[in-house]
């Protein structure tokens, strides 16, 4: 698996997108890029990459979630590459919906769809066993102090992400993290449960 981190726009506020290839670019692997950002500013930048002959650059989209920093760029990456666009909630620009413990193909890897309500109601990551990766999206691992109020659904996926083996996140904003992930999970996990937790 080869982890592309995209380029972002040096004036526009947006996420950190990125392309997900196989190794060898196999006709069977799918090149998947996680969250389109607000424009179509990384085209230019996928273009130029080697994804594939006879294959094409974007073969489906995944949102994490959809906040207009992740997704409004989309319609434009989908409309260049006819690709289909997967995602937890139903909206306009998504063909195909995906459900916590859904298995997706991306790259040349699987990945388990986390669903994970705690930035928004459709938030989801997605973690891939083989190569121990997380795309966290906007999801909040690595919460530092005590406090906030946290939904029972929230603390159930997160207990569930603390027990997978993860070696570097992919997360929404910023570069990825790698580095004593579990120990920084196990802490928000104490930070959480001093919390406050609503139950929904």
């Amino acid at each position: 698996m080869r982890v592309v981190c995209l380029k972002q726009h040096p004036s526009q506020y947006s996420c950190s997108s990125y392309l997900i290839l196989g190794d060898w670019n196999r006709i069977e692997d799918v090149n998947t890029l996680v969250d389109g950002g607000i424009d179509g500013f990384i085209l230019e930048e996928i273009k130029g990459l080697s994804t594939g002959v006879g294959k094409k650059g974007v073969e489906q989209i995944v949102l994490t979630h959809g906040h207009f920093d992740h997704c409004a760029g989309t319609k434009i990456v989908k409309e260049k590459y006819s690709c289909p666009v997967l995602a937890f909630s139903d909206r306009d620009v998504v063909d195909e919906t995906v459900q916590d413990g859904q298995m997706l193909r991306c790259g040349d890897r699987d990945f388990e769809v986390i669903h994970i309500p705690g930035h928004s109601t459709d938030s989801i990551c997605l973690y891939c066993p083989e190569q121990q990766a997380l795309f966290s999206g906007d999801t909040p691992l690595f919460i530092q102090t005590p406090g906030g109020s946290y939904t029972e659904s929230f603390i159930t996926a997160l207990e569930k992400i603390a027990t997978c083996h993860i070696s570097i996140v992919y997360p929404g904003h910023g570069a990825p993290i790698s580095g004593k992930i579990s120990e920084m999970i196990s802490n928000t996990l104490h930070n959480v449960y001093q919390s406050q937790i609503t139950i929904l």
